[in-house]
C-alpha cells in the first residue's frame, strides 16, 4: 500500500520542465493552430498579444508533422487525453493537406479562403503558386511547390503516432494517411507533381528520403509496401551514407537539411530490420553524428539516445540546452552576436566556434539553424511555436534523459 501511494503521489508531481512543457503546449494550440496545422503569429507590435496576421505557412507541413511527433511522445509519457487529442487535431490537419490538393499531394499549407488571415497568407506564399481547394466542403486557399522536407516532416510525425501511441483510430489514421500520400509518389515515380503537372522536386537519388517513407508504409499497410521497401532496402541501404557524406561536407550552409537526416534515420533505425540493412543505416547515421557531435543540439542528442542508448555527456548536455532554450525569448527581435564574437572565412554570419544557445538568433525550429550563426531577426513581432523545446523535452522524458522532478 505504501508502495502504491508513492506511486500516485509522485504522478502528482510536475516537474519545472513538465510545466514549461504544458504552458507552451497549450500556448502553442492557443496562438499557432487556427486551421490545425501550424503556422506562425504576426502581432501588431513587439510589446502586444494583438494577432496582426499570421506568417511561416510555407512550412506548415513540416512543423505539424513535428507537432504529431511531439504529441506522440508526450501522450507516450503521459497518458493525458489533452495529448491524444493534440495527436487526433494534428492528424486532421494533415488530412486537411493532403485532401486540398484533390489528387492525394501533400499541400504545403491550406488556409480557408474567408480567413482574415488568407489574404496576407496568400500574398507571402504567391512564390508557392497559390491554388484553390476543397476540404470539408469549405473553400481553401493552399501552397504548393511542395519540398521533400515537407514529406519527411509529416512522415516523421506519423511514423511517431505509430510507435508511441497504442490506439487503434490513431494507427487507422496514420495507415490511412500514410498511403494516401505514397500510394501518389510511387504512382509519380517518386517525383512530386502537382495538380497541373508542374513538379517540384524528386525523391530520386535520395534513397535514404524514399526508404524513411517506405518503412512507414510497409509496418501500416504491409500488403501493399512492404515488397517495395524490402526491394529498395535490398539494393540501397548500404549507399544510404553516400548523400549525407555530400551533405556534411560542408556543415554551415543549408543547416535544415541535418534535421531532415536526422528524422529520417530516426524513422529508420527505431524499429528492425535485418542486420545487414540496419549497417548501412548505422554507417548513415554514424558519418551525420560525426559531424554534428559537437553542436549542442539538444534534438539531435535526444535522437542518438533513441537510437544508440544513454550516454552520460550527451544526456547531460541535452538538459543543459533545454534548460537554455527557456531562456531565451520567442519572439524574432534582431540578434548580432559580431561585436562580441569574430567571424570565419568570407562569411561574416559564420562563428568561428559553436555559439551557446541562449545566445543564438531567433528562428522557428532552432535545432534546424546552424550553431555558428552570427546575426538574425527582425522586429520582435513573430512568435515562434515552441515545438523547438516540446518536442526534445517530451522525447527526453520518454527516453529517461528527464524525469518527473519535484518542484520546489
Amino acid at each position: 500500500m505504501r508502495a502504491l501511494v508513492l506511486l500516485v503521489a509522485s504522478a502528482a508531481i510536475v516537474s519545472a520542465g513538465e510545466a514549461d512543457a504544458l504552458r507552451l503546449d497549450a500556448e502553442l494550440r492557443e496562438r499557432h493552430m487556427p486551421y490545425s496545422t501550424i503556422i506562425d503569429p504576426v502581432f501588431q507590435s513587439p510589446d502586444t498579444m494583438e494577432i496582426a496576421g499570421y506568417t511561416r505557412c510555407g512550412d506548415s507541413a513540416i512543423w505539424t508533422g513535428h507537432y504529431l511527433a511531439a504529441q506522440s511522445y508526450r501522450w507516450a509519457v503521459t497518458r493525458s487525453p489533452e495529448a491524444r487529442a493534440n495527436v487526433m487535431e494534428a492528424l486532421n490537419g494533415i488530412r486537411k493537406l493532403v485532401d486540398v490538393t484533390g489528387t492525394d499531394l501533400l499541400a504545403r499549407c491550406a488556409i480557408p479562403i474567408d480567413s482574415p488571415w488568407a489574404a496576407g497568407i496568400a500574398s507571402e506564399e504567391a512564390p508557392n503558386q497559390i491554388r484553390a481547394g476543397v476540404v470539408d466542403q469549405q473553400n481553401y486557399l493552399w501552397a504548393g511547390r511542395t519540398s521533400r522536407d515537407q514529406y519527411s516532416g509529416v512522415f516523421f510525425g506519423l511514423t511517431a503516432a505509430w510507435n508511441l501511441v497504442d490506439d487503434q483510430e490513431v494507427h487507422d489514421w496514420v495507415s490511412m494517411l500514410a498511403t494516401r500520400m505514397l500510394d501518389r509518389l510511387l504512382a509519380d515515380r517518386w517525383l512530386v507533381r502537382m495538380p497541373d503537372g508542374d513538379i517540384s522536386t524528386t525523391f530520386i537519388g535520395r534513397a535514404d528520403q524514399q526508404l524513411s517513407l517506405l518503412k512507414l508504409g510497409r509496418r501500416c499497410n504491409p500488403k501493399r509496401f512492404e515488397s517495395s521497401y524490402k526491394s529498395l532496402a535490398n539494393l540501397a541501404a548500404n549507399s544510404t551514407a553516400i548523400p549525407i557524406a555530400i551533405e556534411t561536407a560542408d556543415p554551415y550552409n543549408s543547416y535544415f537539411k541535418f534535421n531532415l537526416d536526422h528524422i529520417n534515420l530516426w524513422n529508420l533505425l527505431t524499429s528492425g530490420d535485418s542486420w545487414w540493412i540496419r549497417i548501412g543505416y548505422q554507417a548513415a547515421f554514424r558519418t551525420l553524428r560525426n559531424a554534428t557531435w559537437e553542436h549542442q543540439n539538444a534534438f539531435f542528442d535526444v535522437i542518438e539516445t533513441a537510437i544508440e542508448g544513454h550516454d552520460d555527456t550527451r544526456d547531460q548536455r541535452i538538459r543543459d540546452n533545454l534548460d537554455a532554450w527557456l531562456q531565451r525569448q520567442r519572439r524574432d527581435f534582431w540578434v548580432d552576436l559580431r561585436p562580441t564574437r569574430p567571424s570565419c572565412g568570407d562569411d561574416d554570419n559564420r562563428a568561428c566556434e559553436v555559439v551557446p544557445v541562449i545566445e543564438r538568433t531567433p528562428t522557428d525550429f532552432l535545432w534546424q539553424r546552424s550553431p555558428f550563426q552570427l546575426y538574425g531577426g527582425l522586429y520582435g513581432t513573430v512568435e515562434g511555436a515552441g515545438i523547438d523545446y516540446i518536442l526534445p523535452y517530451w522525447m527526453a522524458r520518454y527516453h529517461g534523459v528527464l524525469g518527473p522532478d519535484a518542484q520546489e
